[in-house]
């Protein structure tokens, strides 16, 4: 008996219908739906390239120049106070306690948590603000280290989102829509321009929160997320304790050369099914089984702080070696991209200060502002800033007026607000000791220079070489890209 023929008739009916979907699938379809829907478009589609097979991304791609070849943002989940960290206005004080201007108010859309509350009074800043720099920039007194930076940054103070709940406001900025399901900043960035290093993954993620857990902000996986895209260009989090990845260490008895002669026979096994099939989950399989371990051998040496100078260590805060904290995850930035990682996203939780401003604000500062400012001092003092792009901030701001009742002061707080706040950036390529965009005397609604989401997306792909409206994925019959149908860049950001 031939056992080829033996083993197509013992073929299972899931890879009967796998190996001949194409076959199946097309004649079924063609059987349920028109033909008119197999015409050919009246107009021609954007082409995508085909999936990177190298280090080096799509074809054609960057399209220019770049200015910038790697992004850290520092995303501070939770939205902080932009009326008390840096964008000051004295109205503010004037109506403490006044009711806020219906005028100023409009129709915005509130969250549930004061939407229904009848007095909105005005709650000016619970900090003290100073101009630092040449720059002249405001900065409030709870962060001195981001201060004495000031003129390295772009203060952003003109954003505005539609979001008014976190977990779409987030997604929003991560993905270009509120709606889970799309791929994100990183995942686009590696779809396009590839990898810059074979021993660690192209994007990286690593969360962190406030040691009194005074906020209850989840992260979510669609805020590092493929989508649509194959998964291999999902971000890989690094973990707060232990193994920074999981399963990353070989098991008791195992060698690495018993693991390097493992992972090369399901490689083979994979290929084949690749070959049968042409699944790129498959394809992605056999890539992360490779990168596993190759960073056997590169994520020890990555987290070994030990030949980081003590004055460095010292500049990003007591919390540099517990492994989880912000400061710590800080460093490791730095170090990733040292080491050719493209985008590095941070996030931390613990801005959410809707019944606790006065108590959580200063700790919250505290805990973030020494390590952020030390990245920045950081990279520059190595030569990195300038082709590295950073961005501080979080997914909208406060409300200038209070959530709660004027006289119980233990209970101050502000609610989300989308319609203005403030985020900041610098290096790769952005114009430093700036302030761009304007909000009105009561920090409520933009009024110059408005920047939408969608436009700081375009823009942080312009920095990175790429023209928004061509990096494009086909996905359910239409072609998708971060910004959506809209998005500018923002030129006067750029240097």
């Amino acid at each position: 008996m031939n056992p080829l023929s033996d083993n197509r008739r013992h073929i299972t009916r899931r890879a009967l219908f796998g190996r001949t979907a194409a076959g199946i699938g097309t004649a079924a379809l063609a059987q349920l739906f028109a033909k008119e829907l197999f015409a050919a478009p009246t107009e021609a589609a954007p082409t995508t390239a085909p999936l990177a097979q190298s280090i080096g991304g799509l074809k054609g791609f960057p399209n220019f120049a770049p200015k910038a070849k790697r992004v850290i943002y520092m995303f501070q989940n939770g939205a902080p106070s932009h009326v008390d960290l840096f964008d000051y206005k004295p109205t503010l004080k004037k109506w403490q306690g006044k009711e806020i201007p219906p005028e100023i108010l409009g129709n915005a859309r509130l969250s549930t948590m004061t939407s229904g509350q009848k007095a909105k009074p005005v709650l000016s800043e619970i900090t003290k603000f100073q101009k630092y720099g040449e720059s002249g920039a405001t900065v409030c007194d709870f962060l001195p280290h981001t201060a004495s930076i000031a003129d390295d940054l772009c203060f952003i103070k003109s954003m505005h989102t539609g979001a008014v709940n976190h977990a779409p406001a987030i997604t929003f900025f991560m993905t270009g829509a509120e709606q889970p399901g799309r791929p994100t900043m990183g995942s686009w960035l590696t779809y396009g321009l590839g990898k810059m290093t074979e021993n660690l993954p192209a994007f990286v993620v690593m969360t962190s929160r406030d040691k009194e857990a005074s906020c209850g902000q989840i992260f979510y996986d669609f805020y590092w997320g493929s989508g649509f895209l194959p998964s291999k260009y999902q971000g890989v989090q690094f973990r707060g304790g232990g193994d920074p990845i999981l399963y990353l260490s070989n098991p008791d008895g195992m060698s690495r050369e018993v693991r390097r002669g493992i992972l090369d026979d399901i490689a083979q096994i994979n290929e084949i099914k690749l070959n049968e099939f042409g699944d790129p989950e498959i394809a992605t399989r056999i890539t992360q089984y490779e990168m596993a371990y190759k960073m056997q051998a590169s994520v020890p040496e990555l987290t070994d702080l030990s030949k980081e100078p003590q004055s460095v260590l010292d500049m990003y805060g007591p919390d540099v070696k517990r492994q989880g904290s912000y400061a710590y995850n800080c460093l490791m930035a730095r170090r990733l991209i040292e080491r050719g990682v493209r985008f590095v996203q941070l996030m931390h939780a613990g801005w959410d200060q809707h019944r606790n401003l006065n108590s959580q604000l200063k700790i919250q500062c505290t805990d973030t502002d020494a390590p952020s400012a030390a990245l920045v001092k950081d990279l520059k003092q190595r030569g990195l800033l300038d082709d590295t792009l950073v961005i501080w901030g979080g997914e909208f701001g406060r409300t200038p007026f209070l959530q709660g009742d004027i006289n119980d002061v233990k209970q101050w707080g502000r609610d989300h607000h989308p319609y203005a706040f403030t985020i900041w950036a610098t290096g790769g390529g952005i114009k430093r000791g700036i302030t761009h965009g304007e909000s009105d005397d009561f920090g409520h609604s933009v009024v110059k220079d408005g920047v939408d989401v969608h436009d700081l997306q375009a823009t942080i792909l312009r920095l990175m070489g790429i023209d928004h409206e061509k990096l494009t994925f086909r996905f359910q019959g239409r072609y998708f890209r971060l910004t959506d149908v809209s998005g500018k860049v923002v030129p006067a950001i750029i240097a």
